[in-house]
């Protein structure tokens, strides 16, 4: 529903609608750059479809307590929530529920000024520089209570965190009608950390040190894989800290926490398939390796295998041969074992390459029919990212 200019200005400028009896009336001041960041990191968890109109709503809480002054966004679809605390000065204490997306949208867009919002009834009046929206409110009493943090177990660097949800996480399955497939699992013991992920045809395991609160803490959770996404994308450095108990993970860093329902902790042994013996080994370095597989692939209709031949000296990268054309590209590769042919997914492959963190990638091989290890090149120790993939057969 459009609403004349001149409503919004009688409105902020002091002719505001009577209030609606029972309401927080909410007034805050906050930078329009830290609010617009915080209000689209909370929206990210939103659904899509809500199952009752609140939770497609932001809740803002400000505060003005013991000589503090602060917003606490939270967001919450039951089984994921969200809360960003962030400074603000807070003229008027109270609570507002907004609709999630399009506060988002809006303070994506609002000049680089200092925001204020102002609940004025049912309204949110929302003013930055010469732009001003009046938002309707949801019942703030109706928005459920978010879940408490479990109890924290430990820590680790976000960088870090960051890094291995980034090659372990594209190994997991997007079909909701295997849960199991969806998710992380995170298992810690003593101080190390070791995430590992698997939708049947690859599996994907980094192993990371980490902080435990107490000492010989062991454990293991299945954390749905588009939520450690969502947590390592938000990060701005500084640690992580990791929270479990009641069938619930929490993640805290730099004032925003998330917590999740975790799934079922049925989960394959993927240990024991990424520690078998290969007799091939061939070591290439990965950049160009990424890059010629990338052009191949230009020419790979879909659904149609990326080969590689190994042979003294050299892999040769290829691909087509049906109604597009073909290509092949060689580059130099270190080879221990027998000549070999193995041929993969093209973005299987890709996920598998972009993981590794050395200069060299090493791919473990024993036939054309078996699958293939992929690992970093890290001297004599025993490398921390394993990445296991399915090859495919070729006529």
């Amino acid at each position: 529903m459009s609403v004349p200019q001149a409503t919004f200005g009688e409105e902020a400028r002091g002719q505001p609608p009577q209030a609606t009896e029972g309401v927080d009336q909410v007034k805050f001041r906050v930078s329009r750059e830290t609010f617009a960041d915080a209000v689209s990191w909370a929206a990210r968890i939103l659904p899509n479809r809500p199952s009752a109109p609140v939770l497609s709503g932001l809740l803002i809480g400000a505060d003005a307590a013991d000589g503090g002054s602060g917003l606490r966004l939270s967001a919450f679809d039951y089984d994921v929530s969200a809360r960003a605390e962030i400074d603000a000065v807070v003229d008027e204490p109270g609570r507002v529920l907004i609709p999630g997306r399009v506060l988002a949208e809006i303070t994506r867009n609002l000049p680089g000024d200092q925001v204020e919002i102002a609940t004025s009834g049912s309204e949110a009046l929302l003013t930055c520089g010469s732009a001003e929206f009046a938002l309707l409110t949801m019942p703030a009493e109706d928005f459920p209570t978010l879940p408490a943090m479990p109890s924290r177990v430990g820590g680790l660097d976000g960088a870090a965190f960051a890094a291995a949800v980034g090659q372990v996480a594209p190994a997991a399955s997007r079909d909701d009608t295997l849960p199991m497939l969806t998710g992380v699992r995170v298992d810690v013991e003593a101080d190390t950390m070791t995430m590992a992920a698997t939708d049947r045809y690859r599996i994907a395991a980094r192993r990371l040190p980490w902080r435990p609160a107490e000492a010989g803490f062991t454990t293991g959770a299945m954390v749905p894989s588009r939520v450690l996404v969502e947590v390592a994308r938000a990060l701005r450095g500084g640690d992580v800290a990791l929270s479990l108990g009641g069938g619930v993970a929490g993640f805290e860093s730099g004032g925003r926490a998330t917590t999740v329902r975790l799934l079922d902790e049925q989960f394959i042994d993927y240990r024991t398939r990424l520690s078998g013996s290969w007799s091939i080994r061939a070591d290439v370095r990965v950049g160009p390796f990424i890059e010629a597989v990338k052009r191949v692939a230009l020419v790979a209709e879909r659904n149609t295998a990326i080969r590689l031949g190994f042979t003294r000296g050299q892999v040769l990268v290829q691909a087509g041969g049906g109604d597009i054309g073909r290509g092949a590209e060689a580059l130099p590769a270190e080879l221990s074992g027998d000549d070999i042919q193995v041929a993969f997914q093209p973005h299987f492959l890709l996920d598998g390459l972009a993981g590794v963190e050395t200069e060299f990638v090493r791919l473990h091989m024993e036939s054309s029919t078996r699958p293939v290890l992929i690992t970093s090149v890290p001297g004599d120790a025993e490398p921390d990212f394993r990445y296991l993939v399915m090859t495919l057969r070729t006529n």
